[in-house]
């Protein structure tokens, strides 16, 4: 049955700040103890799903994950009440307060891996949820991840949410941001890009977060055939001038591939490779350092545009405005157009408050191929439509804050607030009881 690539887009939560908690995201860095806008991101996100659903995609809401974390805090040791946790985490360790109140579960593509039933050798869908053990504000989202995924995704004839990988550094998975699904008449190949292994070359001055044992392991748990699987090493280059996911430096949709030339090491090879694989109607689009510099690349995210695909066939990017504004990331994306017809035109979306963490539209998306019958069985009310955007948008509206400054994470009233939000939302997206809190 033919196949539609749902987008599943991580609703932006009420903590959202600016913490530089990620090493190696220079976006992240750069920004560190600027005050944040929660509201505004969170409407910037919500209308960029309304731009892709405007253009026919199908479009779905991920819901936010409970920040602060205070079971996080009391795990490591802080004590008493709400408010005692938070006063004493932000005097005596505030990188620990910042990490409870992350917002990241927003960038979606890093929340599972995804392999559609076309594929997989049991024709279920697999979701593998990604442990995100290399940060601490990450590798706590793998728990409610999981049980989202599986309130969704719910018919086990249909579908398998299976648990994370083991939470150790040798299986370090960061999920779909390092995964890519090409495919051709002739069949289709997962992509796995990987930065390190126990041997070989690494970067210097970042870490490279995903193993290429875990990329093999989650290929393995989903069932993919060996001829549909490709792992190939991350440039340690790349890494190092702050790409720390593939898909800060590449995007693929279907047999359309776009990439810099350091995003992946000896990347002739591995286009020669996908060629054989998937045959003549590959099209990969690659940018050289001398048209797009590494550092105009990650300053602008051309290559974390979402490549979507539209009733029509002819796909669209969807970048942000920082891709625009860049001369030398707009004329690359021209050229693109021009070397790819079946890229009908790209459009600017404003993304700004994920941007200045790091995430542009692809970040903010896990994409789910599925069929009409699988769609059908979805659950809860999470695909996108007028209804429950303007729902959606009374909330974030209402109940999130329009400044926050690094100080208020420790504020108790925050925590109260963003539960009534989180409540509020999972109402909305009728998942019913997902949180510790609502139990």
């Amino acid at each position: 049955m033919r196949m539609r690539e749902y987008q599943f887009d991580g609703l932006v939560g009420p903590t959202h700040h600016y913490a530089g908690l990620s090493p190696g995201n220079l976006a992240s860095q750069a920004h560190a103890g600027e005050r944040s806008n929660p509201r505004a991101a969170a409407l910037e996100a919500l209308a960029k799903m309304r731009a892709l659903y405007d253009l026919g995609v199908p479009q779905a809401v991920l819901p936010p994950q409970p920040r602060p974390s205070l079971s996080l805090l009391r795990r490591l040791g802080f004590h008493g009440t709400d408010e005692q946790v938070l006063t004493r985490a932000l005097a005596e360790a505030p990188e620990l307060l910042h990490a409870a109140s992350s917002a990241s579960s927003m960038w979606s593509a890093n929340a599972a891996t995804v392999v559609p039933s076309a594929d997989a050798s049991d024709r279920r869908v697999h979701f593998v949820p990604a442990n995100l053990v290399s940060l601490l504000h990450r590798s706590i989202e793998a728990e409610s991840t999981e049980r989202v995924l599986a309130r969704i995704f719910a018919d086990p004839e249909l579908f398998r949410v299976h648990p994370p990988l083991p939470a150790c550094d040798a299986l370090s998975d960061e999920g779909a941001a390092n995964h890519s699904r090409l495919f051709s008449d002739t069949g289709s190949v997962h992509l796995f890009g990987w930065g390190r292994q126990a041997s070989g070359s690494r970067p210097e001055r970042f870490p490279a977060r995903q193993t290429r044992a875990a990329s093999a392991a989650v290929a393995r748990t989903c069932n993919l055939p060996e001829g549909a699987t490709l792992l190939w090493q991350q440039h340690p280059v790349g890494i190092d001038g702050g790409a720390f996911h593939t898909d800060v430096l590449a995007v693929a949709n279907g047999g359309v591939l776009l990439m810099h030339e350091l995003a992946f090491v000896e990347h002739a090879a591995l286009l020669a490779e996908l060629s054989r694989r998937l045959g003549a109607s590959l099209r990969a689009v690659v940018a050289t350092e001398r048209e797009l510099p590494l550092a105009d690349a990650v300053a602008a995210y051309p290559f974390n545009s979402q490549l979507v695909t539209l009733p029509s066939g002819k796909m669209r990017l969807a970048a942000p405005l920082e891709s625009r504004d860049n001369p030398r990331a707009r004329s690359f994306l021209e050229r693109a157009l021009t070397e790819c017809p079946l890229i009908e035109g790209v459009e600017y979306l404003n993304v700004n408050g994920s941007m200045k963490n790091g995430g542009g539209p692809a970040c903010l998306r896990l994409r789910v191929p599925l069929t009409p019958t699988e769609s059908s069985q979805l659950g809860g009310r999470v695909l996108f439509d007028d209804g429950l955007e303007l729902r959606l948008r009374r909330i974030i509206e209402e109940r999130y804050r329009d400044r926050l400054e690094l100080a208020d994470m420790a504020d108790p009233a925050l925590v109260e607030e963003a539960r009534v939000a989180l409540d509020e939302v999972t109402q909305a997206l009728d998942l019913g009881s997902v949180y510790d809190f609502q139990r």
